[in-house]
């Protein structure tokens, strides 16, 4: 008897089936999907686009915690007993996002075993990713920091190819994820260019950011 192939679990087209309590929202570059302090009432998953997630300070201090991309939820927390958001999240791009209710989301990841797992995987995925950025922070220098910012931006890992565009994005928003100045991210981006590890044309940002492979070099490098 022929053996069955397990097939995949794809969680966009589960998410996108019927009978599923969701709605699907169109985002326009910098508008806000949620706001810190708002009710947290539902989770999100990205099908197009990217999103910006970032926590403000007392003193009025903004700190980028991630930046996310197709396949990637957020606004998870509500999940485990959050009742407010804690941060903000805005699109950096042009996005399409699924936002399904927390009622609907604890409801399916209780029925659906295999949603559930890529749920968990994410969450771990995401654990990690925070541990690696602290570490990030405390050990390493200004310049590895960007490096590595960037590479996670052109998602690299996930992609074949050994180049990959990163949307526009600021100098000052990758400062902020870098914590450092935007004058040290700009010597940093004009010395990556010359070395061929990036490029971009500075009379248009629109056209983003290639990053090449070549830069984890700058990661390795001790």
């Amino acid at each position: 008897m022929r053996k069955k192939t397990a097939v995949a679990f794809d969680a966009e087209e589960f998410l996108d089936s019927p009978g599923l309590d969701k709605r699907l929202v169109e985002f326009r570059r910098d508008e806000s999907v949620f706001a810190q302090g708002t009710a947290a009432n539902s989770v999100m998953y990205i099908q197009k686009g990217g999103v910006k997630l970032s926590v403000l300070s007392k003193r009025g201090k903004e700190a980028v915690i991630a930046m996310l991309g197709p396949g990637d939820f957020f606004g998870e927390g509500c999940l485990a007993g959050q009742d407010m958001r804690i941060g903000s999240a805005t699109a950096n791009i042009p996005s399409t996002i699924m936002v399904i209710t927390k009622s609907q989301m604890a409801k399916t990841l209780h029925e659906q075993h295999d949603l559930s797992s890529r749920f968990i995987t994410h969450m771990v995925s995401r654990n990690v990713r925070i541990e690696q950025d602290l570490i990030d922070q405390l050990f390493n220098s200004s310049e590895k920091r960007l490096a590595r910012a960037l590479l996670l931006l052109a998602r690299y890992g996930k992609q074949t190819k050994p180049r990959q565009t990163v949307p526009k994005i600021s100098q000052e928003t990758l400062s902020e994820m870098v914590g450092t100045t935007r004058s040290r991210v700009n010597f940093f981006m004009n010395k990556f260019k010359k070395l061929g590890f990036i490029e971009y044309n500075v009379d248009d940002l629109d056209a983003g950011i290639q990053i090449n492979s070549s830069l984890l070099s700058v990661v390795l490098h001790d």
